[in-house]
């Protein structure tokens, strides 16, 4: 007996803008000529921030940080789409997102420098603060969706991960909840080829990310992850589908981080100079540089500028990070929930008192030195 065939899938690719900066006229999103500046103004700024923040780090001046050198177009282009009641819960290679919606670059300083103060969110903006751990974020991002849909909120939630958090349990559990429960909420994947030194081929033998979310009946999009339009214009429909209560989305950035995973890392070990140059030829600022000056929105003049506004920006958030009062350790206690629960009190109470301790300590040791009256 023959077997029958159930069902056929497919996984669609998106992109609108190519590495030679021509345009797809019949995809382009309806963007006027100052918001398409506005699209390159903020990868200017990104690009310049993650330049100076590898520098502080390098002087000592920050801690561990995550480049996002090669994935502007992805936080950039997503972020620009989202409306501000919408809400965000990043990984920790998001930067433009808050930038783009408004979180004050100081407050990503600081969170790189170690400051709990840093993952405080700004005022009016829905962006919850840098998670670390792989594949939490779509269990945040599609419980805080639910939770809008049962309090019928004109609101969606955007979920980031990694290609490496698709083989954690959560976000395959965060897409089945999403499924079941038609969630407003939109999951997207920075597959930017490594987990670290793991390539995409050791997490998975799809052939796509985009595909994993087929299996929880969610819609699935594989999109150019260096064409900031295509990345705009997927994530806009994928939010104005779950905004009208169509169900949630999976979209896969495929992109390529052209920095080491972090500043712990070296990436020379596991990679070829000739992968890095293939991936340089599609920078994403530079492909929308070619199209936005063919089209002379851009011009050579007004990128200098952009160029030396996003400087000025960029080593005022310095200045001011620098110049805060530091961090004090109980911050790690008073940032953590809104109302402190009872043994968390206590672990505080523990804390400072042992500071006090070695703080007396550390006097009693000074004053003990010969000549002292």
């Amino acid at each position: 007996m023959p077997l029958e065939k159930l069902y056929d899938f497919s996984i669609s690719r998106l992109s609108i803008l190519d590495e030679n900066g021509k345009v797809d006229h019949r995809l382009r999103p309806t963007l006027t000529n100052p918001q398409l500046i506005d699209l390159f103004s903020w990868m200017t700024v990104l690009r310049i921030f993650d330049d100076k923040a590898l520098k502080l780090q390098r002087q000592g001046r920050i801690g561990t940080y995550a480049s996002s050198l090669g994935q502007e177009a992805c936080t950039v282009g997503s972020g620009f789409a989202m409306k501000p009641q919408d809400w965000t819960f990043p990984a920790f290679r998001e930067h433009g997102v808050f930038f783009v919606r408004g979180t004050p670059l100081v407050r990503v300083l600081q969170y790189w420098g170690g400051d709990e103060r840093g993952s405080k969110a700004a005022a009016d903006v829905n962006c919850f603060p840098v998670s670390i751990p792989v594949g939490s974020q779509p269990l945040h991002a599609v419980g805080a969706a639910m939770a809008m849909k049962l309090k019928k909120k004109d609101a969606v939630s955007i979920g980031y991960f990694g290609d490496g958090g698709s083989s954690e349990g959560d976000t395959l559990e965060a897409m089945n909840w999403a499924g079941v429960f038609q969630a407003p909420v939109v999951l997207i994947c920075q597959n930017n080829q490594f987990a670290i030194s793991e390539p995409r081929s050791l997490q998975t033998r799809a052939q796509t990310i985009a595909q994993k979310g087929i299996a929880f009946g969610l819609d699935c999009l594989q999109v150019d992850g260096n064409d900031v339009l295509a990345c705009y214009k997927a994530t806009l429909d994928a939010i104005e589908k779950a905004r009208a209560g169509k169900g949630p989305t999976l979209l896969e950035f495929d992109t390529y981080r052209m920095g080491d995973h972090t500043t712990a890392d070296d990436s020379t070990r596991y990679r070829t100079k000739e992968e890095l140059e293939t991936w340089r030829k599609r920078d994403p600022i530079a492909r929308l540089r070619t199209y936005l000056m063919s089209e002379g929105v851009l011009t050579p003049q007004l990128e200098e500028q952009i160029t030396a506004d996003a400087v000025v920006l960029v080593d005022k958030a310095v200045q001011e990070y620098e110049s805060m009062p530091a961090p004090k350790p109980e911050d790690m206690f008073d940032y953590l929930y809104k109302d402190m629960p009872p043994e968390l009190a206590e672990q505080k109470r523990t804390f400072l008192s042992f500071l006090a301790t070695q703080k007396n300590s550390n006097l009693e040791k000074k004053t003990e030195g010969p000549g002292f009256p």
